[in-house]
């Protein structure tokens, strides 16, 4: 009999109990699980490209319908207010429907909306499509963050995290090339039309091709048989019989709460502290990330650069992101939170340094390139370790909520910017003044780390099931 059956066993039942969490964590990466990241990957390409196509389409629109360029902020905005609405309210679903229904109707939304947008003829309408795009888009990130953690051995979870995590940033990438190479052929609306096919066209893959969690499906006893066969293909190295028992904590623990979808469950056993971090965090390093990506590409041309070099220097931020995301990838699951500290500390003086004056083009892009690296590297630590501390029956719910109130930075950051831009602040402060958020997360990083240690162990980011359910 298997570890994890003999450890799980009970005694009552006729057939095997199975501990999830053991099941999970004894695997081996096989065709399944790089399957699962592929999907959840394309899953985030598109939500990462139609984060970005507003900012890319502005240049064109801002010469198309005669505006000033403070005037495309709503477009900006609209988004994330969507995507504040949209992601608690899909990570509710989520957690009742599965992580994988929600993430579905995400790119549905998304794909019907981008689409609606390539139609836009106005400001207003525009507006009001990106926040209904938004709402979709709110829907895919907390989601699939939380499906990959809950499938993930435990060895490798921020790893495959951060690694489906790099497909909003390879997402985000491809508007700068469409914008290049299409915009002056076909007009902004192409960037729409593309994003609008992608999504649907996805979103019917995803359909026949990814499968729900095996956590949120332990939780649901009607389910039974579809865990059993998702194990199967999970851990071909068992065999599981029909009376086989599926549990998310050992018997004689706590159970009270193990399905217990609770907001209040944010916020006890020692999360309180950390889940305010968190929403903070993501709050200041988005407002920073999205100031930065919505008004870059129109900033470097108003300042005499080609629109083919703004749009590479634009991409070449979510490039160098990716990269750091990889570097978080290997780093955060043996030195913890501490590596988003330092990560926070560079993407200071990186961001800061865009404004200095006379910097050649090569000089900017390669400041552009490691100011992506780091705070881009961030923001994958940050959305891993949002799917690491919570327990199953609550972590759609905590994720989507983290990313919520975090949009509240993603709003204010674009509307900061046309501030800025509107006072006629010299490029070199404005860009001084967009590191601010950062300087101020990283004092916030520092406390995380300090709690994170003391609530999971010395540069750990998670716990064991059971220790969530019994405190």
């Amino acid at each position: 009999m298997t570890q994890a059956a003999t450890q799980g066993r009970d005694p009552t039942a006729t057939g095997r109990s199975y501990l999830v969490e053991e099941l999970i964590d004894g695997q081996r990466i096989r065709t399944f699980n790089l399957k699962l990241l592929f999907w959840s990957f394309a899953a985030m390409l598109i939500d990462g490209y139609d984060l970005t196509a507003a900012a890319f389409s502005a240049p064109s629109l801002v010469q198309a319908w005669h505006l000033n360029k403070a005037d495309i902020a709503p477009v900006f905005s609209a988004s994330l207010v969507g995507i504040l609405i949209g992601a608690p309210l899909l990570g509710w679903l989520g957690d009742r429907a599965g992580r994988r229904t929600a993430i579905i109707v995400g790119c549905l939304l998304c794909g019907i909306f981008s689409l609606g947008s390539a139609y836009a003829s106005s400001v207003t309408e525009l507006t009001w499509l990106r926040f209904l795009t938004g709402i979709g888009l709110g829907g895919i990130m907390p989601n699939a963050i939380s499906l990959n953690a809950e499938m993930a051995p435990k060895r490798v979870r921020a790893t495959m995290v951060i690694l489906m995590f790099a497909g909003i940033t390879c997402g985000g990438a491809v508007p700068g090339v469409v914008a290049a190479w299409l915009v002056p052929q076909y007009g902004w609306q192409i960037l729409y039309l593309i994003g609008g096919i992608a999504s649907l066209l996805i979103a019917l893959l995803l359909l026949v091709a990814m499968p729900e969690s095996v956590k949120f499906l332990a939780l649901r006893p009607a389910k039974s048989a579809q865990l059993a066969a998702l194990l199967g293909k999970m851990r071909p190295d068992l065999s599981f019989r029909p009376d086989d028992r599926f549990m998310v904590h050992a018997p004689g623990e706590a159970t009270g709460d193990a399905a217990n979808t609770s907001l209040k469950r944010l916020f006890t056993n020692g999360l309180g502290p950390i889940t305010l971090l968190l929403w903070l965090l993501f709050a200041l390093n988005l407002m920073t990330n999205y100031l930065l990506s919505s008004w870059m590409p129109i900033l470097f041309e108003s300042n005499g650069m080609t629109a083919g070099n703004a749009a590479a220097a634009n991409a070449m931020y979510q490039i160098g992101g990716l990269f750091g995301g990889i570097l978080v990838s290997v780093l955060l699951n043996r030195f913890g939170f501490s590596v988003l500290t330092v990560l926070l500390l560079f993407a200071c003086l990186a961001i800061a340094a865009i404004g200095i004056p006379n910097l050649g083009t090569v000089a900017l892009i390669a400041i552009v390139t490691a100011a992506g690296f780091c705070n881009l590297g961030v923001q994958f630590g940050l959305n891993a370790a949002s799917g690491l501390i919570y327990p199953t029956a609550v972590r759609a719910k905590g994720v989507g909520l983290a990313f919520g109130i975090g949009r509240f930075g993603s709003i204010l950051g674009p509307i900061f910017g046309a501030v800025l831009i509107s006072s006629g602040v010299s490029l070199s402060w404005l860009f001084i003044a967009s590191a601010i958020p950062l300087a101020l997360g990283l004092v916030a990083a520092v406390i995380m780390t300090v709690l994170c240690s003391r609530r999971f162990g010395r540069n750990q980011i998670e716990g064991d099931e059971a220790k969530f359910v019994s405190g």
